[in-house]
């Protein structure tokens, strides 16, 4: 037991290795508070583990309290008109699924004295039994618009009087001896309470085609979040935070929107978050943040090994961007021909049928917390 000590121990210096998390000439004992300088401790990025859970209950009360009832009353239903029961059918939709061939349905029909345009319609409806209905997407949007508007707000408010939110090469002076103010630490603590609490409830949320994108894009924010909290590079963490939120206001909007059927509301905020979008995600974050951390920031300071993992993990992000920037291109062009926002292009594959095009379509094909 002794030995598994000591090599537990030796194992957790070696990860705290200054060299790694922290410039040339500098360790950790020079991260001790002082009348001018009050730096980030590691402990506090771990408590948002634990607040993830009261993220989780806040969620549940503000989808059940205010969206689910509002939707209610926009006529929505909770519950999904049931399948006629066919033990026949049954069998066949357990062991092929909805993709069943032309042969098998002519056969199912000649077998139950149906016609080929009941049985589809029949492996339809089944097929809704397994999706969620638009009431469930219209509490989980709520619940996103509601996070990412009041995320935009405080992290404007937070920032609005901060030297590197209007110049940027602030973020590098007197690095790393940078006080943290009590409001960037909250904004912080809560950024990362909602990523921990959105990484886990993918499990359980509406499935998406892009589920492991958005897994990757959870988990980076996460890790960027960290690194940078650990190694006092809040100021240019804050930044990233906050650009990757304010088009996501107007996506979750776009999808409400699309739910309750009111497809001005919803042409409408999905062409203001295209523009934002643009604007934020493929023209400021990678023409103005990741090109003074990559290029700027060495004119600063030395570079570390910690520093340079957040600069990759920048450009996965960025990455991730251009990836979804496709989905919604696809949208754009389908809303030219046809005259209005279609499905969600990042939707499953089983959800493409017609029973669906009137009550599953969403507003975007992107969902981007973190960042």
């Amino acid at each position: 037991m002794s030995i598994i000590s000591q090599y537990s121990s030796y194992a957790w210096v070696k990860f705290w290795t200054p060299s790694f998390w922290l410039p040339p000439n500098i360790t950790w004992s020079d991260f001790k508070d002082t009348e001018d300088v009050i730096y980030p401790k590691f402990q506090e990025i771990c408590y948002p583990v634990a607040y993830s859970i009261i993220i989780v209950f806040v969620r549940l009360i503000i989808e059940r309290c205010i969206f689910l009832p509002w939707g209610l009353r926009r006529g929505l239903k909770q519950t999904k008109k049931k399948v006629v029961k066919n033990v026949v059918l049954e069998e066949a939709y357990k062991q092929g699924g909805s993709d069943l061939s032309h042969s098998k349905i002519t056969g199912l029909a000649k077998q139950l004295d149906w016609s080929v345009r009941q049985v589809e319609q029949w492996i339809r409806h089944r097929k809704q039994q397994n999706k969620p209905s638009a009431l469930v997407k219209l509490t989980e949007s709520g619940w996103r618009f509601t996070y990412y508007s009041f995320a935009v707000c405080y992290g404007l408010w937070a920032l609005w009087d901060k030297p590197w939110f209007w110049n940027i090469d602030e973020c590098w002076t007197n690095y790393p001896h940078q006080t943290v103010s009590w409001d960037i630490r909250l904004y912080y603590v809560f950024q990362l309470s909602c990523y921990w609490s959105m990484l886990f409830s993918q499990f359980v949320d509406v499935k998406r085609k892009d589920f492991l994108e958005m897994f990757i894009h959870h988990l980076t924010t996460i890790l960027l979040i960290i690194f940078s909290y650990t190694c006092n590079l809040i100021r240019g963490g804050s930044l990233v935070l906050i650009i990757h939120d304010f088009s996501d206001v107007f996506m979750e909007a776009a999808k409400i929107f699309k739910y309750i059927k009111w497809q001005r509301g919803c042409d409408t905020c999905f062409g203001l978050f295209f523009i934002v979008w643009t604007v934020t995600r493929l023209m400021i974050f990678p023409g103005y943040l990741i090109k003074n951390f990559w290029l700027t920031a060495p004119n600063f300071m030395p570079m570390f090994p910690a520093y340079n993992a957040l600069k990759y993990l920048v450009v996965v992000l960025f990455l991730l961007h251009i990836m979804w920037t496709y989905f919604i291109l696809k949208i754009l062009k389908r809303a030219l021909l046809s005259g209005k926002t279609e499905r969600d292009s990042r939707s499953s594959s089983s959800e493409a049928s017609a029973t669906e095009d009137t009550s599953d379509q969403t507003a975007s094909s992107v969902r981007l917390r973190k960042k």
